[in-house]
């Protein structure tokens, strides 16, 4: 049954049958090793594969903040006088801001208080317009945008408002110029949570040796636009906007 039988010489049968089992056996070659390559390919560790995800993830953390949460003490401005060109206690608030570190000196957090990142500061004015004669008031908020509660003295002395002219080049007065008040004033702020001061203004400029000066120069400011700016420590708000008719 070996032997080829037909009209063609046997020589030609048996070419056939050499290249048909030389084509049958690259065949067979070719799909092992294509199994090969798959098995191979799929011998990594678990390990190995969860340290090639975890490589590609880049961790996202946001929060927001409490828009209810009221100071555990209460809104008390820390000894703050309702006067004029001081702060006066005010309710927590839902404004939030972030906070940036300001350039000057300021004074070092104590030891085992919110860190200066933990917090954000924000400062408004309480109407867009102010009518003229009219003393300007502020609000001056606190937030805790850290993951744990933390105290944090936030007594006058070290939060303070700031106006500037509307290009934020002179500054013109500031709320603890005339009025330092050292007492401090501890307060704890679990997360989100808010302390809130209020601050009036007497529309009138300051220096920072108001307190110490015998004869402090203090002048009115005229119709014009404003800035004013929250600060604690180091922590700065952003400049926002107002007018004096």
């Amino acid at each position: 049954m070996l032997e080829p039988n037909g009209p063609l010489p046997p020589q030609i049968y048996w070419r056939r049958r050499a290249l048909a089992i030389g084509a049958a056996v690259v065949a067979l070659a070719l799909i092992v090793w294509l199994i090969s390559a798959v098995v191979g390919g799929g011998s990594d560790s678990p390990e190995a594969d969860a340290a090639a995800a975890s490589s590609s993830l880049t961790p996202e953390v946001s929060f927001t903040p409490n828009p209810s949460g009221s100071n555990g003490s209460g809104g008390s401005g820390g000894g703050n006088g309702g006067s004029a060109d001081s702060g006066s206690g005010g309710s927590s608030a839902s404004t939030s801001g972030s906070s940036t570190t300001s350039p000057t000196s300021a004074v070092p957090v104590p030891a085992g208080q919110c860190a200066d990142s933990s917090l954000a500061v924000k400062a408004t004015a309480d109407k867009p317009t102010f009518a003229g004669g009219e003393e300007p008031t502020f609000t001056i908020v606190i937030t805790n945008i850290g993951s744990a509660g933390c105290n944090r003295d936030l007594a006058g002395g070290l939060q303070q408002v700031l106006v500037y002219s509307i290009d934020g080049k002179t500054r013109l007065w500031s709320n603890v110029d005339c009025y330092p008040q050292p007492a401090p004033d501890i307060r704890n702020l679990e997360p989100g949570e808010q302390a809130a001061f209020k601050v009036a203004w007497s529309a009138t400029t300051s220096n920072p040796d108001c307190a110490t000066s015998a004869n402090p120069q203090r002048n009115p400011v005229g119709a014009g636009a404003y800035t004013v700016v929250g600060q604690l420590g180091a922590l700065r708000s952003g400049a926002e906007p107002f007018n004096i008719a």
